[in-house]
């Protein structure tokens, strides 16, 4: 392979996925890691990719990707999100039914899913637009009314749906973690993923550190013994304390 080939690979590769580690990249289309490098810094300067610690994600320029807030601040600690989302989906393994919630950090989970055989249920818009066009997810999308701002449906139609489905993974995200446990802003969005905890056996929340220490509008849930924090630092002792009382896990990518 030449290095125009695995440069135009490397593209094809990053649009139809969205995100590819380095490891990924270099076992696929061969060639050392620092080829790779090479060839993700090209990309970069093109305005294609975007690099992150081990990797990179497509810059996504599409009205759709700009039209939810959302997609925009996953520009916000990339390589945070990137790495939490990498461990989640380690943890989700082929012929799984598994839960999405909208979000950044969830989406981020949702890139790195799609070429794993899996039932997925949501009520994101965007991770179900996603899995529509690559990948090979069975999606299901719930009902509701759809919370623009975030691409997510909501209310009782959505949660009724959750009411009666059951999965073996609920991956969620959140607005902020204290001792307390996990917060949201909007309380239809709350709702809505209490739903979702009570469908799933286990429940991961995929929390970067800017969420410490913040609380919002409504408590989503206190922490349980069913729950994993995955985040990128170790937060403060107290809730480090209150998730180990509560006998949740803690995982961390550093």
């Amino acid at each position: 392979m030449t290095n125009q080939q695995r440069t135009d690979s490397i593209e094809r590769h990053l649009r139809e996925h969205k995100y590819a580690d380095l490891h990924t990249l270099a076992t696929r289309f061969g060639g050392s890691l620092s080829t790779v490098r090479r060839v993700l810094d090209q990309l970069e300067t093109r305005g294609i990719a975007r690099r992150h610690h081990g990797g990179a994600s497509l810059i996504e320029t599409d009205a759709f990707a700009q039209e939810y807030d959302f997609i925009a601040r996953n520009q916000r600690h990339p390589d945070e999100k990137f790495a939490i989302a990498r461990l989640v989906a380690d943890q989700v393994q082929p012929g799984m039914t598994v839960i999405l919630d909208g979000g950044s950090t969830t989406y981020a989970v949702a890139r790195l899913l799609a070429d794993k055989h899996l039932q997925v249920i949501t009520n994101s818009l965007p991770i179900a637009s996603l899995f529509g066009e690559i990948g090979s997810v069975e999606t299901i999308v719930t009902g509701g009314s759809i919370y623009s701002r975030l691409g997510v449906l909501v209310g009782p139609l959505c949660e009724q749906s959750f009411e009666q489905t059951h999965a073996d993974l609920a991956i969620l995200g959140g607005a902020g973690i204290t001792e307390n446990g996990i917060w949201n802003h909007n309380a239809l969005i709350v709702a809505a993923q209490r739903k979702m905890i009570g469908a799933a056996e286990r429940t991961i929340f995929a929390l970067d550190n800017s969420k410490f220490g913040r609380k919002a509008l409504s408590l989503t849930t206190p922490f349980d013994p069913r729950f994993t924090i995955v985040t990128d630092t170790r937060p403060t002792p107290s809730v480090s304390r209150a998730i180990n009382s509560a006998g949740a896990k803690l995982t961390l990518t550093k």
